[in-house]
């Protein structure tokens, strides 16, 4: 009785051991393509002091 479960144990790991999976990385044949349509906007609000303000109108040579 032992003899057959052995057979059978050396059987199974056998048919086990065959059955390895093979993984396989292929590159595509053509490009990746990526669309990409993005629209920024943008505000830029500016709250100065009413002395700031008042620099600003007086000198517009700062800058």
């Amino acid at each position: 009785m032992t003899n057959s479960l052995n057979s059978l144990l050396l059987g199974s790991a056998l048919l086990v051991c065959g059955c390895v999976p093979r993984i396989e990385v292929a590159a595509p044949k053509d490009p990746i393509t990526i669309n990409m349509n993005v629209k920024i906007e943008h505000e830029i609000h500016i709250k100065a002091d009413k002395d700031v303000e008042a620099l600003l109108k007086n000198n517009r040579n700062l800058f």
